[in-house]
This record gives C-alpha cells, structure tokens and sequence, in this order.
C-alpha cells in the first residue's frame, strides 16, 4: 500500500550538484575526480533555517559532461565523489528530517554509455544493438559512427533508449532499486517524461512501491493534460510549467487575471488537478531565474508569498533565495542558471527571513497544504484568494504595485479592509 502523506507537507529544494558544487564541465576520470557532493552536508544547517524538509537533486550518476548524458547508472559522478560519499550525505539529510528525490534520466544515455561503446565496437553483433532507439547501421550521424539512431531533440549526444527492450526496462529497474536499497533514496524526478513509454512508468510505480511504500514519483512535463501523467497507474506529480509562466509573467504585466485563471482551472471547485499535488517552481536549471524574470525586482516577495499558498508543492531553486540572477541567453547557455555556491557566504536577510516566515505559515495551515483554490478579488494589481478545507481557510492579498494598496472585499459573510504595502502581500488565518 502506498504512503506518499509525506509530500504534502514537503517545501523541496532544487540543487543542481554539478554546478553547485563546482565540478570541471567535463568528466576527465581521475584528473577531475574528487569528493564535492559532500558540500551538501555543509548546505543542511542553511536548508532546515529555511523551512526545507525535501530536496530534488538534478543529475548525480556517472556522466561525460552536464549530467544528462548518463554513462552509469550505478555510480555516482566521479567529479562528485563516491557511491560511499553519498551514503552519508543521504544519512546526514535524513537525520535532519530531510528525504532525498534523485533526477532519473532515463529516456537517453551519453555516448560513454556500455551499450553505446559495445554497439559502436561490435556493431551488427553486439547485445546491446537492441537497447538503442531506432538504430539504423545503414545511415551515418554527426560523429561520423556509420550509424544512425534517435536522441533527445535533435541532440545527438544523447542517445535514446529503446524501452520495448525488456534487458533496458531492467537494467534502469535494478538501478532504481539500488538506490532504494543502499542508499534509502525517497523519490524520484523522470527527466523529459513525456518522451518515454507510458508503460514504463506503470512498471517504475508498481516496482518502486513495492521496494518502498513511501516512494515518490514525479515527472518532467511541461504541456498538455497532466492527468495523462498524474494517476494511480503512472505518477504522483509533474513540474507544474502552466503556472511557472503566469506566476512571473502576471506580476511583469500586472495582469493578476492570468495566474488567478490557471489556479482556478487546476484546482477550483471541479478543477482538472484537484487533490493532486503538481510540483510548483519560480525557476529551476533550465529556465531563467526568477529575478532576471522579473521587471520590477521588489515583486520577489509577492512571488513567493504566492509560491508558498497556492495549490502543490513549493519548491525553491538553490541560490534563488539570495535573489541571484541567471540568463541563459547571455552567453553561457544553461551555464548561466547553474553557478558554483559558496553557501556560507551568500547573503539577503530580507528574502530569506520572508521565505522562513512562509514557510512556517504553510506548515501550520491544513488548509494552505491541501485546500481548494477559491478567488476572492481579482484585479489587474491586486489578488485575492483563499484556501479551503473543510471548515478552514486561510486568505492571501498580493499587490505587485510600488504603491500602497487598500482592499476592501467580503468573504464568507464577513468583511474586511487589508492595507497591502508596495510590492507586499498579507495572509489571514
């Protein structure tokens, strides 16, 4: 029997471990291994101030270059440390109460992967000719192998595999309870879920429940009907994209009719995700951090106020608590969104002291956790909404002006005046 109540009241953490902990971009055996992960440990005492109780960690098995391009998935990235390392990192976050979600990057390996290096070798006569997606020995690819085959968009650097392949299936399932088994991992986030067989999925759920009741499943998917996803058969949550972009883009526009209309459709009364919980982010590895995002930079704080009450879970992107900015179209690409962190000497008392306070607020509130999402008043610059479970509620105003803002609306037979300062928000019990 599954037992995921543990999610609920989760605030994960987003850390991107290649970068964050300073790793060479490029895998080059012994000359750039070393033992970074173990940083983490020293990251514990800033995550638990913070109100954190989960952590996603992007890609941490063996790779050539940014960790998506897996060439084992029974060992920890060389550059990172050892698989004996990460056993007392799992051990110290568990002793704070923290569980530990790894990044599965399933639908693709990199070029150093066995399979691919026999193929390349053997080619016709070898084993693993089958574990690749759409090989082809009579055409060619950018690397010049005399073979084709499918990748990831278009990235012919990850090579997709084949999961009509049982002997694919298993190595990634004995991989999956590895982890489970020697490291007591909790969860795990399926990287680009939407281009892997659904199948799959319904064996990784029956599979990983019955290792570990209390495992947790979450997937990559940025469009379309999370449902497809997010069932009993298949996952337990998706990135929740849809309300990624209204979050920043109705405080840019002042335009709160936006997420407003997105929270209403995901989790109103009869809303389509009601009493799912999606995996809610401001910025993550891939997309620009959220105070690059935002034009007016002082709104930081009603994004997060907005983060931590609305449906799902909240999660928060290493480093974005400090408000540090990221651009990927500057120049540096993705390098840009996942730098180096000296966490000890990162600073910004005010966002990280609001972000503690929001913290503490959802923790305490049933009703902030798992409510229904009901709109009070809505304007253009000013939002309220409420949260509801059963006979609790909890309500939220947010004004994403430089002006002081003076509301007045009723709720539930009862009236109320809000003074909401410039760029600020309030929240009722």
């Amino acid at each position: 029997m599954r037992d995921i109540g543990w999610v609920k009241d989760s605030i994960f953490y987003h850390i991107y471990p290649i970068g964050a902990f300073d790793c060479p971009r490029e895998n080059k055996g012994e000359e750039t291994a070393g033992h970074r992960i173990l940083q983490l440990i020293d990251w514990i005492p800033h995550m638990t101030n913070l109100g954190i109780n989960a952590i996603y960690l992007g890609p941490i098995w063996e790779s050539g270059t940014h960790g998506y391009d897996t060439f084992d998935y029974y060992k920890l990235d060389s550059r990172l440390g050892t698989n004996e390392d990460f056993k007392k990192v799992v051990e110290a976050c568990h002793k704070a109460d923290i569980k530990v979600v790894l990044d599965g990057v399933f639908n693709h390996v990199g070029r150093g992967h066995k399979a691919f290096l026999d193929v390349k070798e053997k080619r016709e006569a070898s084993e693993y000719k089958d574990w690749i997606s759409g090989l082809n020995f009579g055409g060619n690819n950018w690397y010049n192998d005399g073979f084709s085959y499918d990748c990831w968009a278009g990235a012919q650097e990850l090579v997709k595999l084949n999961y009509w392949c049982e002997a694919v299936n298993n190595h990634v399932l004995n991989a999956v309870a590895m982890w489970i088994d020697e490291f007591d991992i909790d969860g795990l986030r399926l990287d680009a879920a939407d281009c892997i067989q659904r199948d799959f999925f319904k064996r990784l759920k029956s599979f990983t429940e019955e290792k570990k009741s209390t495992f947790w499943l979450m997937g990559e998917i940025i469009h379309g009907d999370y449902n497809i996803y997010v069932n009993d058969e298949m996952l337990d949550a998706v990135t929740n994209y849809e309300c990624w972009k209204g979050i920043y883009s109705s405080h840019n526009d002042h335009n709160y009719f936006e997420i407003n209309y997105a929270m209403k459709r995901q989790w109103g009364q009869g809303g389509l995700y009601q009493g799912k919980y999606l995996y809610n982010f401001i910025d993550n590895h891939d997309v620009n951090r959220i105070y690059t995002l935002l034009k007016e930079k002082e709104n930081i704080f009603p994004v997060y106020t907005l983060l931590f009450t609305m449906p799902g879970l909240p999660s928060i992107y290493y480093g974005s608590e400090f408000g540090i900015e990221g651009d990927k179209n500057a120049g540096q690409g993705d390098y840009a969104l996942r730098p180096a962190i000296d966490i000890k000497n990162m600073t910004n008392s005010d966002l990280v002291e609001h972000i503690k306070t929001l913290a503490d607020i959802r923790k305490s509130s049933e009703a902030l956790k798992a409510g229904l999402y009901e709109e009070i008043q809505v304007k253009n610059e000013t939002l309220v909404f409420a949260r509801v479970l059963g006979d609790e509620y909890v309500i939220v105003a947010l004004n994403s002006t430089a002006n002081q803002q003076n509301l007045s609306f009723d709720y539930r037979g009862e009236h109320h005046d809000v003074v909401l300062p410039p760029h600020g928000s309030k929240i009722l019990k």
